[in-house]
This record gives C-alpha cells, structure tokens and sequence, in this order.
C-alpha cells in the first residue's frame, strides 16, 4: 500500500477504492486493490468500525509495528459516504489529506445539497454559494467536458445501482484550472414521511489530471458556441419531467429559474393548453411556443421557448431548450384570455389582433 491516504467509497456491498492520494481510481475493491498487504483485514476491520461510529480513529496493527488513521466523510444528514484511510510506521505523520467533500441529488425532486467541502471542491466559492435547494444546472459548469454526458445522463435516467467514478477538468470561481474527481452511487431511500426517493450519494476532492490535460470538449464546444445567439439562453432539460439540468449559456435575467425549487409555479397555470400542446408536439422531436414564466418579483413575463430533442448517449436523449424574449410581432398573435389573478411583468402581450379580423369578416359574411 502507497503511504498516502485512500478514499474509499463505503455505499455498495464492498468498499471500492476512488481516490490514491489526488489520483482517481476506478471503484477498485479494496480487497483487490490491497491483495498483497498483509494489513488487509486490519484496514478492512478499521474502514467497518468508522463507518459504524461516524468518527476518525486510530488503531494499531496485529503485528504492532503500523498505525491506521481512518477520517470519514460525512453529508449533513449524518449518513457515512466514505473513508480515508492512511496506514504507515508507528512514529510517523501521514501526509496532508485532500478533503473529500460529500453531497446529494435527489433525482425525484431534482434537487442537490451540498457541503461546503463540496462546494469548494467543485470551483466555487464556499462563502457565497449555497448549500441547499440547488438544481442540478447548478452544479453543471456551462463549458462541456468529456465525461459530462455521463453524468447527465445519471442525472436524466437515473436507476437504482447506478454508480460512476470519474475526472473533471474545469475552470474554476477565479478563473484556474483545476480537476476534480468525483463518485456518485444512486439508491432508493426511504424518508422520514415514507416516500421513496432515488438519492444519489457523492464524493468530490481535487484531483490530478488523468494523463495529459483534459480540456473541455473543444469541437462540441465550438459547434455550440456557433449556435450562440445574442439573447438566446439554452439549456438541457429533463424530458420526462422539464427538470433544468444544465446551462449552455449563461442563464436569463428575465425569468426565475429558480422558482421550482422554492415551492413556486414556474409556468402560469393558465398555460397548461400550451404546454400540453408543446408536450404533445416535443413527442415528435421539436416544439416551440410563448409561455409566460415567473419573474424574480412575482411577476409573469411572456418567454419564447424552443425545444429539440438530442441524444446523450445511446438510449438516453435530453430536451434542448432555447429560451429568448418574444418578438413584438409574436406578442401580436398571443390571446392569453385566461390569467391566474397575479400580476403581470415584463412585456405584457397584447390580445390577438387576427381572431378580431376574422371576427369583423365573419359578420360581414352574415
């Protein structure tokens, strides 16, 4: 065994080695990782007993010459994600540990929580960023990633046993490179109220690079930075249930995008017919349409909004939304004769000029 401290993922049958110091490991059993140390069954014994106890110990081994220093990584719920643990010489300091940092999706309401370890180890800033009701767009860096897709497609069609390991290299608050490793295991849970909800349990830490440096996904990137538009704010969604997953763009000051999470409508009830009629036409691959959408006030504003179908990954396929202010000419043609009593922002559409045309000439016809 290196003389660095291992992160090791304790949520399956059996704990799987993730991290070697900085560097990634692919959910290795520990078993199989440590198969030739004679400290296997000691390190294994100490990993159960911290788990169980939640708290970092220190114990020695059978043969009294090494000690094991074990540092669980804890959520804020109090449930275990993992170990670190560190054996060496009796008499000696293990190295500085990079602290992991544990989180939660909650792929039902589509709603993260943080640590700030978690957030620190993911590029942004502890002190300004927050911990709980996060959405998934979140925790998404705009820029795209070789690996990302795999990720979202976790976070799109999630199962229970699902589970992925893996590098990130991002740009972080303050505009530096960094790479972070990150494990992710999903499971049905049962809350306090007795629901079930598919949780998928993380661990993030700062990483080494895998191999040469892994920039963003360059051509993907310049194909999407050529489909930019001035005014046009995309995003990834999910299709099943219009759950915001990624910005691609940065988001719009037009609208809340935050408002589902705080326990608000997001569209107007009274455009359950459009967004019917859309959900019906997105069945065929694209839609698009005016909605009026929740403003930071309270408000409503009128938002033009284009959907496309794309694929993931092979049998995965998300929603590309494309959200932007109405032309006049759109407005013009909007009749929202039904309102749900509270205030109007932003443009306020005008009712339809050509149903009162049409009106006109069917009196003149009679």
């Amino acid at each position: 065994m290196s003389h660095d401290w291992l992160l090791v993922e304790t949520l399956g049958s059996e704990p799987v080695v993730v991290a070697d110091g900085r560097r990634t490991r692919n959910l290795v059993p520990i078993s199989v990782f440590l198969r030739r140390s004679p400290d296997l069954m000691a390190i294994q014994t100490a990993i159960s007993e911290t788990v169980a106890a939640g708290e970092a110990m220190s114990t020695i081994t059978p043969r009294n010459d090494r000690v094991i220093r074990t540092e669980p990584v804890v959520m804020s719920d109090g449930r275990v994600h993992g170990v670190h643990v560190w054996i060496g010489p009796l008499g000696t300091e293990p190295p500085e540990r990079v602290v992991p940092g544990p989180l939660t999706w909650d792929l039902t309401a589509g709603i993260a929580t943080h640590t700030p370890e978690s957030i620190y180890n993911s590029g942004r800033d502890p002190s300004t960023e927050a911990t709980h009701g996060r959405t998934f767009a979140d925790d998404m860096p705009p820029s795209l990633n070789p690996n990302q897709s795999k990720a979202l497609s976790m976070a799109i069609k999630a199962e229970p046993g699902m589970k992925l390991c893996s590098t990130w290299t991002i740009t972080d608050y303050q505009g530096e490179t960094i790479s972070v490793g990150f494990v992710a295991r999903a499971a049905m849970e049962t809350q306090d109220d007795g629901s079930e909800r598919l949780i998928c349990r993380v661990m993030n830490w700062r990483a080494e690079p895998e191999g040469p440096s892994l920039p963003p996904d360059h051509l993907t990137q310049r194909i999407l930075d050529g489909l930019a538009r001035p005014g046009v704010h995309r995003a990834l969604v999910d299709p099943e249930n219009w759950t915001l997953v990624k910005w691609l763009d940065e988001p719009p000051p037009f609208f809340d995008w935050h408002a589902h999470e705080a326990g608000k409508e997001s569209v107007n009830p009274a455009d359950a017919l459009h967004m019917a009629r859309m959900t019906l036409e997105y069945s065929n691959g694209a839609t698009s349409g005016v909605l009026r959408l929740r403003t930071y006030d309270g408000g409503w504003t009128p938002v033009h909004v284009t959907i496309n179908r794309i694929e993931l990954e092979p049998n995965t396929s998300t929603a590309l939304m494309a959200l932007r202010l109405p032309t006049e000419e759109e407005l013009s043609l909007l009749d929202f004769t039904d309102d749900d009593g509270e205030s109007q922002s932003g443009n306020k559409p005008r009712k339809g000029k050509r149903r009162k045309k049409d009106k006109k000439k069917k009196a003149k016809r009679d």
